[in-house]
């Protein structure tokens, strides 16, 4: 099964990058300086940020479908991250550490599956969930925390 797995577009979060932090905290950002890698990992670029970077945790509307299903949660990005991570067939080494929550849903954005998974499986999962025609996109999401970590389309 060939898919293609994509990080966020930098566009949302880049008149963020460099705000104060009371300016961030009134808009319910954080920002810390990374001292633990992995532990910060950036959903624009898809890789986890080194130490001494800076990276913002905020509310993400990672699942904007208006069915029940719609859904925000935390995320990291780091703060000048500005290549949007695209590629098929290759997982990322951030993706690839964790365990994931991979979420099926079909074109309307209804869930219609889902699996827990090892990052270092995680095609399987991705083949299992889109061996069904009706899933659409998969969403993958870091186990643990539940944070949002990218989106997976067919290829």
């Amino acid at each position: 099964m060939t898919f293609c797995i994509s990080g966020l577009s930098p566009e949302p979060f880049k008149a963020l990058f460099g705000l104060s932090d009371p300016e961030l905290d009134s808009l319910n950002i954080k920002r810390y300086r990374v001292d633990t890698r992995p532990g910060f990992p950036d959903r624009i670029e898809m890789k986890e940020a080194e130490i001494g970077q800076n990276v913002l945790l905020l509310n993400h509307l990672c699942q904007p479908a208006h069915t029940p299903y719609r859904a925000s949660h935390a995320i990291f990005i780091r703060e000048g991250a500005s290549q949007q991570y695209s590629a098929i067939d290759h997982v990322p080494e951030s993706v690839r550490i964790r365990l994931l929550s991979l979420r099926a849903y079909s074109e309307s954005g209804m869930m219609i599956d889902a699996d827990v998974v090892e990052g270092a499986t995680v095609e399987e999962g991705i083949a299992r969930l889109f061996a069904n025609p009706e899933v659409s996109y998969i969403h993958a999401h870091n186990a643990k925390r539940g944070c949002y970590s990218c989106r997976i389309d067919r290829a």
